[in-house]
């Protein structure tokens, strides 16, 4: 593995990726279903890609949406369907294109009060929080993210009612269904204008902050955390949940410094990973460096990806733990 001579340093200028060229290519370029690399292809339950080499474009997210619409309906899961999205350039795109669809469906959509970034945790949440205790009338989610990938990447991830990522045998129907509407053209995508969509009677506004900080003391002793006093440092990497950790803090009185609160879509303020690129991984000791030169200044120190869904972790005498060493101790 060879380390790039960028590796730990603040991200030069030119590396930093062309946001308006970036989205545009979202809405003017498009895929050809004939090419593999152009198809819809799902990972770790989500589909990836860039806009700029047509694995990550409209009519993507047009097709995935609509697949999963016609899962919804195969399925009989009839219950609200929770969206949000993260910091990524290519997010809030998605955002609309996948609110067009949803809504052309009449599919029940939850969206956040004040159009804020939304951590893939805290959709996982609303959807067990809705689900308990029901048989019937289930809702799902979908979070419009690819963690903690470079920021010229989009991603886009169906949760289902279980609150977790979608299986394998899910997501190849859904990736199955949606390759088959971009095929043809998108003949079957229903679809209506994003204005439209936000009008409808089926868009909903969700607190998901509150709603998810509140029930924090119900899984968490939060006032041992208090009382401790323990010196807390937090850097969000510019994710989805940059607005959350001060309301946690006040809500719970905790000692708790949130060290880096910008959002930029080019993550200018990164570190570079080890192969030259912005990745926004807090296990990388490159991509950590800024919040390990702080690792003297507090007693403990976190950081998350940009979907918040992965953590890291830096102490004064061992900077970068392993996070799974230390939930094992925890």
């Amino acid at each position: 593995m060879k380390i790039s001579p960028l590796a730990g340093k603040p991200a030069p200028p030119q590396i930093l990726v062309d946001i308006p060229k970036l989205v545009t290519a979202y809405y003017s370029e498009k895929p050809d279903a004939s090419i593999v690399g152009q198809r819809v292809s799902f990972g770790t339950s989500g589909h990836r890609g860039s806009s700029f080499n047509n694995s990550f474009n409209e009519n993507h997210i047009l097709v995935i949406t609509q697949a999963i619409c016609l899962y919804r309906k195969k399925q009989k899961i009839d219950g609200p369907l929770y969206l949000g999205f993260d910091t990524h350039a290519l997010s809030a795109p998605a955002f609309a294109t996948t609110m067009e669809v949803l809504a052309a469906n009449n599919i029940e959509v939850m969206i956040a009060t004040n159009d804020e970034y939304t951590p893939t945790p805290v959709i996982s949440h609303a959807i067990l929080k809705y689900n308990q205790e029901r048989k019937t009338g289930l809702a799902d989610g979908i979070v419009i993210t690819p963690s903690h990938n470079p920021p010229d990447d989009g991603g886009f991830k169906y949760n289902p009612p279980d609150g977790g990522p979608a299986s394998g045998l899910v997501t190849n129907w859904i990736e199955a269904k949606a390759n088959e509407l971009l095929q043809n053209n998108l003949q079957f995508v229903h679809r209506i204008s994003f204005k439209k969509a936000l009008a409808a009677s089926t868009t909903h506004r969700h607190d998901y902050l509150n709603t998810y900080i509140n029930d924090l003391d119900n899984v968490i002793d939060m006032d041992l955390i208090s009382n401790s006093k323990i010196n807390i440092g937090v850097d969000p990497l510019g994710g989805a949940g940059v607005h959350y950790w001060q309301p946690i803090a006040e809500r719970y009185k905790l000692n708790l410094t949130v060290i880096n609160k910008i959002v930029d879509p080019a993550f200018g303020f990164m570190t570079v990973d080890w192969d030259g690129q912005i990745r926004m991984d807090p296990s990388s000791p490159y991509a950590m460096q800024r919040l390990i030169g702080l690792k003297d200044n507090y007693d403990i120190s976190f950081a998350c990806d940009t979907d918040h869904d992965r953590h890291g972790i830096v102490t004064k005498s061992s900077e970068l733990l392993n996070p799974n060493h230390y939930l094992s101790v925890a």
